[in-house]
């Protein structure tokens, strides 16, 4: 049995990874059968990463939330040599003489699914998909499911727990069999190989994660990695070892051997088996890895060295007119279409009438579309000298495109609104999608879809409204393709979402300004939702992340009886939270201050800075005045530092500031 397993896997990985088959169909089929000839003899014996088990369990009915034993970060990125001599330079910065001018191990950055899987004395337990770096979806049955990952490590029966992070991709060769499939079942095809593989990892029915050609590739050991291992080429190499697929790997000394790599990278990215988007680039002694820290999203030893971006050139031909759930008219570009980074484009955000007025972009243009990586496309440039007679310049609509409502700009701002508010139905229909989504209350199940069509049909008017679909159950079972297995799941899950936590209610309710990280800083800050509904426009300012206009905005969306009456409908039907610990600002020693930040700090970031100044109860300002009560000033200090110094003000050297923070 194991020698048919060991066997198997090298196989499957030939022919899902690598597209290179070394057997015919026929005589994988003979290997697959002798296994399982003998696990039906022996059943007893069965070994835990049998192929022939890698099936899929049942349907699951939501993907749990699991916090990370330690927080899965992102990379910074680098575009060009400069940018990577900088990222050397910053490295050499926080070195001594001795240590300066590090060893680099660089390795292909693979273009799919960070996931991070933990085995235990050995064998696979639980795989995590990286969320939002805290807190990520366990998605341990369909991981289980792919075919090149071992679920049982031999050599690592002594370690206690083992965790491996890496990328769950679709090979190039198994995303086109995936999409010819789909095309001759007259199904849905995928953009491209990473939406392939999320999606894959997203269903809740594992079967459809094993149908499909996903491959699992390590790159990093974060729990569990033997002491005798001191650099990441190493630890690679131990995971290879082990029996983990690993990309190419390579040890470069200095800015040319880097440079050389990467180059040579791009020469090579349309012959390899899988899609990439650049080189990453990690110092190699773990132990200076360990020195060198971390940001707060990303690790200082590490950074992505990413492809050159793409820009074609294209026919603009219109301008369409959007509404947000926050009333933001948004300016579409309708394009001719055109292949930018791999995937189509037809659509473009002008992001405001004030980009398009510094474009001065009109309808029938030549414009250039710019891709890098995964971001949005945008344009970047409008070739004027190519327009055809007759374009007019592009005015922005009096009237909301959807309610008639007046549009406002306000003077001197580039975002126009519609002022329909709560009347416009495009905005109550955003407010719906955005409040069930997964970041927000995160009712599975219960998708745009479904939502528009329950909105258009008078179901649902106010996200209070979502919580009394159930006495429509007998009218929602007449929807199309909408049966009464589908409806008791959406009313199970909306059951469900009625426990949640107070910062994903927050983040859920739409307000303008604020995200996640801010709605998390209100409720730690405030504790509970009347504090916050009740707090004064200077009490929110307090809150870590939260400037004017933004503690205006707050202050405002709870003043808006509209806003109160669906806040006290939805804690009616049963929305709910346990409770946080407040953070008291009267008990943090510089409760009531007022810091200003000027000039580049060597050992942090000064968004880092802000932070720690927030976390300790001060109000960090952009401007300097009379009611400043101190200036934290680094290196290349500028106006900042001479006002302080002309209004009195105390200035504060990093040196101070870390003896303070320390304190």
């Amino acid at each position: 049995m194991r020698s048919l397993i060991k066997a198997l896997r090298i196989h499957n990985n030939a022919y899902y990874v690598l597209d290179d088959p070394q057997i015919s169909d026929s005589e994988y089929d003979q290997l697959r059968r002798s296994l399982i000839e003998l696990e039906e003899g022996y059943s007893d014996l069965i070994q835990p990463d049998s192929p022939t088990g890698q099936v899929g369990d049942a349907p699951l009915a939501a993907f749990s939330q699991v916090t990370h034993d330690i927080p899965m970060l992102s990379l910074g990125n680098v575009f060009n040599k400069d940018d990577l001599v900088d990222f050397m330079r910053r490295v050499n910065d926080r070195l001594s003489e001795a240590q300066k001018n590090p060893a680099y191990e660089m390795e292909l950055k693979l273009d799919g699914l960070a996931v991070s899987i933990k085995y235990e004395n050995g064998k696979f337990v639980q795989a995590i998909t990286r969320g939002d770096g805290q807190t990520g979806e366990d998605i341990s049955q369909n991981t289980k499911t792919i075919r090149n990952l071992p679920l049982v490590l031999e050599e690592a029966r002594d370690i206690d727990l083992l965790e491996v992070r890496g990328e769950v991709l679709m090979p190039k060769a198994g995303f086109e069999r995936l999409n010819r499939q789909a095309l001759e079942n007259d199904g849905k095809t995928f953009a491209n190989p990473r939406n392939a593989a999320a999606g894959s990892l997203r269903q809740l029915d594992p079967s459809v994660a094993a149908s499909r050609p996903l491959a699992f590739y390590a790159y990093s050991v974060n729990q569990g990695l033997p002491d005798s291992i001191a650099t990441q080429s190493d630890a690679l190499a131990w995971l290879k070892d082990l029996g983990f697929t690993v990309s190419a790997v390579q040890v470069v000394q200095g800015i040319h051997e880097a440079q050389s790599y990467y180059e040579s990278v791009i020469e090579s990215r349309a012959d390899l088996p899988f899609e990439i988007d650049g080189t990453v680039i990690k110092v190699n002694d773990l132990a200076l890895q360990s020195q060198l820290g971390f940001l707060s999203r990303e690790p200082r030893w590490a950074t992505a060295y990413k492809f050159p971006a793409e820009t074609v050139m294209t026919t603009l031909n219109n301008i369409e007119w959007q509404v947000g759930r926050t009333g933001q008219i948004t300016p579409v570009g309708k394009l001719e279409p055109v292949q930018v980074g791999g995937v189509t484009v037809s659509n473009v955000t002008l992001h405001n009438f004030g980009e398009i007025q510094r474009l001065d972009v009109r309808a029938g243009d030549t414009v250039s579309v710019h891709r890098a990586g995964d971001v949005i496309p945008k344009v970047t440039r409008v070739w004027h000298d190519m327009r055809p007679e007759g374009t007019k310049p592009v005015t922005l609509p009096k009237e909301c495109p959807v309610c008639d409502s007046p549009v406002v700009l306000p003077e001197g701002e580039a975002l126009a609104r519609c002022s329909g508010g709560l009347f416009c139905p495009a905005q109550q229909q955003e407010a719906l999608i955005h409040f069930v989504s997964r970041r927000a209350i995160d009712i599975d199940g219960l998708g745009e879809r479904w939502l528009i069509s329950f909105f258009e049909h008078g179901i649902v008017k106010t996200v209070a409204d979502i919580y009394r679909l159930k006495d429509h159950a007998e009218e929602l079972v007449t929807f199309e393709k909408l049966g009464e297995k589908s409806v008791a799941n959406i009313l199970a899950a909306i059951e469900a979402s009625k426990k949640t936590t107070l910062p994903r209610f927050i983040y859920a309710l739409g307000i303008r300004g604020v995200g996640e990280t801010t709605a998390r800083n209100l409720a730690e800050y405030f504790g509970d939702l009347p504090a916050i509904m009740t707090a004064s426009i200077e009490a929110l300012e307090a809150v870590p992340d939260v400037g004017t206009i933004t503690a205006e905005l707050i202050h405002d969306f709870f003043r808006a009886e509209h806003n109160i009456e669906v806040i006290e409908a939805l804690q009616q039907a049963g929305v709910h939270w346990d409770k946080i610990e407040q953070i008291a600002s009267a008990d943090l020693p510089l409760d009531g201050q007022t810091w200003v930040i000027t000039g580049t700090l060597s050992s942090m970031a000064r968004d880092e800075a802000k932070a720690k100044l927030q976390g300790l109860g001060a109000k960090v300002s952009g401007s300097i005045s009379s009611k400043t009560t101190a200036l934290l000033a680094g290196e290349k200090a500028g106006s900042k530092l001479t006002k302080a110094e002309k209004l009195g003000v105390e200035v504060v050297d990093e040196a101070k500031f870390l003896a303070l923070i320390g304190d």
